[in-house]
């Protein structure tokens, strides 16, 4: 997955907290969300608050279908160093209780 397609995917998703996300999707979904957050802030604090908050419920629930990846429940992603660990880690290649792998390339 590129960056265009994690962010419209992070979009398209919005509010999804069923399903799974790979690893790409994630990791470039958290640097969008940094750089607009840092651009909205560099042009004016109110604006990156409000950039912050515009991201905040994808950035949630992309990071619940990256938990959901390796067959762990959503509720991980309040563990900050195992929910790191789980982020960084390779997904279950087969289908899981959250349903099937997230494509490679969509």
């Amino acid at each position: 997955m590129n960056f265009a397609t994690a962010i419209r995917s992070g979009f398209k998703n919005y509010a999804n907290f069923k399903g799974r996300a790979s690893r790409s999707e994630y990791w470039w979904w958290l640097l969008f969300s940094l750089l607009v957050g840092l651009a909205g802030s560099a042009i004016h604090s109110s604006i990156g608050d409000l950039a912050q908050v515009i991201t905040l419920l994808p950035s949630i629930a992309v990071s619940v279908r990256r938990v959901h990846d390796s067959d762990r429940r959503g509720w991980f992603v309040l563990v900050p160093i195992y929910n790191l660990i789980l982020a960084l880690s390779r997904g279950d290649s087969g289908m899981n209780r959250f349903g099937p792998p997230p494509p490679p390339n969509s």
